[in-house]
């Protein structure tokens, strides 16, 4: 009985040894596959296989040895591109097809990363989904800020795409006994029209203010101020001919911008 024990003891122990060098064989054999690149100071850690996808590639060369590749101080392969578009380069090598985020306006960008690399199939997915874009036409956004000088109608701001009135809502606050409201939805007449008709209210101690600047109390014209700033800002341009007898811009009656 006691031979028993101890024979199935050392079993345990052998078995244990086994698998421990087992496990130990398969992080090697996993850390060998990976690789870690520093490219334009941003790391990326993906296997080799990845890298190595397409043949005749500047990154299968510099895991097959054919390119000589600097190292950073960490001792990673350092490359001196575009970290951010990296992000797509390595994707479009997991995936084999370019997918990128909505909006995404850096295809002349994304195209010289391709040529770089020497990935043909992303420098030919980026200039097809180019050529669409420009073949699509867009819509004209339309800018109109119209201030009567009269607190009774007051400053009228319209804008054909809500997300420009939304981001005129987010500067601008309520402040009641030293609480922020948000936007007073009293001045919003629909998702493309704010009309600001008075700028205090009659309660003691309520002012409309700038956001994260509860002590600038807001008058039309600065209201009208930042809204022309927020347009520029965004893209918009001027159309309007500004007339120099009524002073600054601030001054005109009627501003229209486009996009």
């Amino acid at each position: 009985m006691e031979r028993k024990i101890i024979r199935r003891e050392k079993e345990k122990e052998y078995e244990g040894k086994h698998n421990s060098l087992e496990d130990t064989d398969q992080g090697k054999n996993c850390k060998s596959t990976l690789m870690t690149l520093n490219v334009g100071g941003y790391l990326y850690i993906t296997q080799k296989q990845t890298l190595t996808k397409y043949p005749d590639t500047f990154l299968e060369g510099i895991v097959n040895g054919k390119i000589l590749c600097p190292f950073d101080a960490d001792g990673h392969y350092f490359i001196d591109r575009d970290g951010l578009l990296f992000r797509h380069v390595l994707n479009f090598l997991r995936n084999g097809e370019l997918l990128l985020p909505e909006g995404f306006r850096e295809n002349q960008l994304l195209a010289q990363e391709a040529e770089f690399f020497q990935l043909k199939g992303l420098a030919e997915e980026v200039k097809s989904r180019w050529e669409k874009e420009q073949l699509t036409p867009r819509e004209t956004t339309f800018l109109e800020i119209t201030d009567n000088h009269d607190r009774s109608q007051g400053l009228r701001i319209f804008c054909n795409a809500p997300d420009f009135i939304s981001k005129i809502k987010s500067r601008i606050v309520l402040v009641s006994k030293s609480r922020l409201d948000g936007f007073p939805e009293e001045f919003s007449i629909s998702s493309n029209i704010i009309q600001f008709k008075y700028f205090i209210k009659s309660e003691n101690g309520t002012r409309l203010v700038l956001k994260e600047d509860n002590t600038f109390v807001c008058t039309l014209e600065t209201l009208k101020f930042e809204a022309i700033m927020m347009a520029l800002k965004c893209g918009f341009r001027l159309l309007t001919s500004l007339d120099c007898s009524k002073g600054s811009i601030v001054h005109s009656d009627a501003l229209h911008f486009i996009k």
